[in-house]
């Protein structure tokens, strides 16, 4: 590892430990217990540093989404979404924090791959009708808002879990085909089970049991 990715692999660890505005240029130079003019020769400021990261990840992400392009199908929506979850383990500080998301240098971009990738679910659901798992649309706008809501599910989840205090890996996944399981024909829910297994078809979530007695008072 050269000195420019041992200040990024530092810069990151930080910036997810500390939050992006927490840290500064000569906290990276304590930590590494160099000179702050030897992270300067290389990164002159923390906007220089968020470049660099961004141009890492992106060029990640391009690579692994780039693999699920074959053709759309749930499961290259499933493995996608696990995708963004370990992203979000790795870059938190990006993820969890709006203001990095609405930077400058990072705005942009991630407002393309978000539309590529509501546009990526919908082709996903498309193919689903088309093969006969997924019934058609309910009503107007139904699909267009599951696509929305498994977009926001998939970005936002670290973010949630971090209000909610809890690190369950495998409740994301869930939680967007508890969303989409329903619209499944019987032909699809077979498919599913089939492909994923009874167990993960049972293992969706917890039954909803709410006492209506005691829910109001």
């Amino acid at each position: 590892m050269n000195t420019k990715e041992k200040i990024l692999e530092v810069a990151i660890r930080l910036f997810n430990e500390r939050g992006f505005g927490n840290v500064s240029i000569q906290d990276i130079a304590n930590e590494l217990a160099v000179n702050r003019r030897n992270i300067a020769y290389h990164y002159n400021s923390k906007d220089d540093l968020l470049q660099a990261i961004a141009t890492e990840m992106w060029a990640k992400l391009d690579t692994e989404r780039q693999k699920r392009r074959d053709f759309p199908s749930f499961e290259n929506l499933t493995n996608e979404t696990k995708m963004y979850y370990a992203f979000q383990q790795q870059y938190t500080f990006i993820f969890n924090d709006l203001h990095v998301i609405k930077h400058p240098l990072l705005a942009t971009k991630f407002r393309e791959l978000c539309l590529q990738t509501i546009k990526d679910n919908e082709a996903s659901i498309a193919f689903a009708i088309k093969l006969g798992n997924m019934k058609p649309e309910p009503f107007r706008g139904a699909y267009s808002n599951l696509c929305l809501a498994i977009w926001v599910l998939a970005l936002f989840w670290g973010f949630q879990q971090v209000i909610r205090e809890v690190n369950k890996k495998d409740e994301g996944p869930k939680v967007i085909w508890s969303l989409i399981l329903p619209h499944f024909t019987e032909k699809g829910i077979a498919s599913f089970k089939a492909f994923f297994g009874r167990e993960f078809y049972e293992s969706i979530g917890e039954p909803f049991e709410v006492d209506l007695g005691h829910a109001f008072f």
